[in-house]
């Protein structure tokens, strides 16, 4: 499908303005997500979790512990899911931070995150191989049964970044299930910054942070898929890959910057460029920017 041409139209799709109300939750007066009203109704039911006010929520002061606070969000969200409120749990947590994964003051499952509007994380990696005319990028194509942008081009890897692992651990870990990459090579990935965006989507607000990787590849590499989320890759060369972001919609949407902060990275997108302030400015959105805060 063609789309609008331009680099820039990808992070206004991941950082819309928000014309819709969301309401701040706290937890020890700190700042931790973003509510629709329709979810703070209903928590209103589990007064002893949850204190309500005009414009804000927070969790009750007596549940002081990590663990408490974690175990008690638990059932909070089994609670909901068996109402058909949210998507059912995942069995993987996140964690709940006013500011970075170390910061954490619980945790909850992955598939609640996005009503609560917590901050999520994930990994993505991009890898690449010199050719003697070029440089070109590998991509993956999502299988066709994923929940999300089933079909779309995807990073060669890319995944989410859970409570418990560690940034290297977990990165190694998506390389192998993604790309069938053992650990000797994956340990050659580059962190290389990250992006951040703050989406509005149908379960919630998604004020997320995405970690990036650069690994070359030996020309000879062929990736292979091995948790049936891909359903193929394809190399191509860089200046494909770019026209593909520009002028098409072809990829995951967050994908997109992921692309764009490479292209910018390593001088295919260049300071002339009209674009080129907006989009280095752009990658890295304030987290819930739009939102106001009220205390």
């Amino acid at each position: 499908m063609r789309a609008r041409k331009g680099y820039l139209r990808h992070i206004h799709s991941c950082n819309p303005p928000v014309r819709e109300l969301f309401v701040p939750w706290f937890i020890d007066d700190q700042l931790v997500g973003w509510l629709r009203p329709w979810l703070v109704d209903k928590l209103r039911e589990h007064s002893t979790v949850f204190k309500i006010r005009e414009k804000r929520i927070d969790l009750s002061a007596r549940l002081e512990g990590f663990s408490d606070r974690s175990a008690v969000l638990a059932e909070i969200v089994e609670w909901l899911a068996g109402q058909q409120l949210i998507t059912a749990p995942m069995g993987e947590l996140y964690p709940v931070t006013p500011a970075g994964r170390q910061a954490a003051l619980c945790v909850m499952d992955r598939a609640a995150a996005a009503y609560f509007g917590v901050r999520a994380f994930g990994q993505h990696l991009n890898g690449f191989v010199h050719k003697k005319d070029g440089l070109y990028m590998w991509l993956g194509r999502r299988a066709r049964d994923r929940l999300i942008y089933p079909g779309s081009l995807d990073n060669m890897v890319a995944g989410g970044l859970p409570w418990g692992v560690s940034l290297e651990e977990n990165l190694h870990k998506e390389c192998m299930e993604e790309a069938g990459l053992p650990e000797n090579v994956a340990r050659q990935a580059v962190p290389v910054g990250l992006v951040s965006y703050n989406r509005v989507t149908e379960r919630g607000y998604r004020p997320d942070i995405l970690y990036c990787y650069d690994l070359e590849l030996s020309p000879g590499f062929q990736p292979q898929n091995t948790d049936g989320e891909v359903e193929s890759f394809v190399l191509l060369p860089v200046e494909e890959v770019a026209r593909l972001v520009r002028e098409t919609d072809e990829f995951k949407l967050n994908c997109n910057l992921v692309v764009i902060d490479f292209l910018l990275r390593h001088g295919y997108i260049e300071p002339q460029d009209d674009e080129y302030l907006e989009l280095v400015i752009g990658l890295r959105s304030p987290l819930s920017a739009g939102l106001t805060v009220s205390r």
